[in-house]
């Protein structure tokens, strides 16, 4: 493991107090709104944006093909910011993590893994987390607020920068974004919608719709609302094949249990795409959710449903109060799903050495939900 240090990418840090509009925080039909507003023609976002996310420009005055009396003008009331690196840590297997700090107290993580087809990171979407998942480090650490539309595109923008800056020939960029990291994605509508609209637009991070993958837990009216807004990738929060287990593992199943979930993946699907598939992701839990009998009632659940499901090994945490399950349990449980035409992953844990792996990024929370109390009571699936 090794740490960088963190004087590097502060666009921004040097504004007076004059209150600016981010434009990072716009999108581009939000960026030529803006530009109408001031009386300027709408190419003006097309312009502004090959500047900030192709060549990675925060200085008005460097956008040469923009007239002096327009940079002059948004040099005053515009600014392009993103979250100011506190920390960046490098995995003994290749994987990066980095701290932002984003006011208040508060800090984000987010994590690039990089492996022979792709390079991913996992970016944050909250504060925290508003959900209470009782197996994940976020969820411990309570809840503060939404990120920003800046402050979720931001992190790409950032690391992009960064993995740049140490290899200049590009072949570490980032070729996939999943919106798995700190927070429920979808309790945060307002700036998730926009962030994702850059990400595969070509003006902006130009990525695939299909390499960009949004994690939801079940939040059921919002899957509807995301699949009508812009096309990208689904992944669900699984973790249970039936709702008395889910109830317990993932409490927002008590509000859209799993026949509701199902319904509405169902309807994420009914497109008549047949390449578009759900990747189910299914944290392993030692003798909780990862018996011969839970395998067979996903086996079950997911019907002929075109699917995937990522079996995640459980990354532990202090005073989680669960184990993860043993090898032999995980190729257990994944043959059984791929005996019965199931696709199945068993994921590699990557970056735990330095708390990067799934479910336990956790940064530093003012937590305004007061979390602790709940997890301060024995929960289902405690051991000593």
């Amino acid at each position: 493991m090794s740490t960088h240090p963190v004087t590097f990418f502060s666009p921004g840090e040097n504004a007076d107090e004059v209150e600016r509009t981010n434009l990072l925080d716009l999108d581009r039909e939000g960026l030529r709104a803006f530009f109408v507003e001031l009386g300027e023609k709408p190419f003006r976002a097309e312009q502004v944006m090959k500047w900030v996310y192709h060549y990675g420009v925060t200085d008005f005055d460097e956008m040469t093909n923009i007239s002096r009396p327009l940079r002059e003008r948004l040099s005053e009331i515009a600014e392009i910011r993103a979250p100011q690196v506190l920390n960046c840590q490098d995995s003994a297997d290749g994987t990066r993590k980095w701290l932002f700090a984003i006011g208040g107290g508060n800090s984000i993580e987010c994590v690039f893994i990089p492996d022979e087809d792709r390079n991913t990171l996992c970016i944050s979407t909250q504060v925290g987390c508003a959900l209470d998942c009782s197996f994940c480090a976020t969820a411990r650490a309570g809840f503060n607020r939404n990120l920003t539309v800046s402050e979720i595109v931001g992190q790409i923008w950032m690391a992009n920068r960064s993995l740049l800056r140490d290899h200049p020939q590009g072949e570490r960029g980032v070729s996939n974004v999943v919106l798995m990291g700190m927070g429920e994605p979808l309790l945060n509508m307002k700036a998730v919608v926009p962030a994702l609209k850059l990400m595969i637009d070509d003006m902006a991070f130009a990525l695939s719709k299909r390499h960009v993958t949004v994690s939801t837990s079940g939040v059921v009216p919002k899957m509807d609302r995301l699949h009508e807004a812009v096309d990208v990738s689904l992944a669900v929060s699984l973790h249970a094949p039936n709702d008395t287990l889910r109830d317990e593992l993932v409490p927002l199943n008590k509000s859209h249990p799993l026949d509701e979930l199902m319904a509405a993946c169902w309807r994420w699907l009914a497109d008549g795409n047949r390449k578009k598939h759900i990747m189910f992701e299914y944290v392993m839990l030692d003798g909780v959710n990862d018996r011969p009998e839970h395998a067979h009632e996903l086996v079950s659940l997911l019907g002929n449903m075109p699917a995937k499901v990522n079996l995640i090994p459980f990354n532990p945490f202090e005073g989680s109060g669960y184990r993860r399950s043993s090898e032999e349990a995980i190729q257990r449980f994944a043959k059984i799903l791929r005996d019965r035409g199931v696709f199945a992953i068993a994921r590699r844990t990557r970056g735990d050495d330095i708390d990067a792996a799934c479910g336990q990024l956790a940064g530093e929370v003012e937590d305004r939900s007061k979390r602790w109390r709940k997890f301060a009571e024995p929960r289902f699936g405690e051991r000593a």
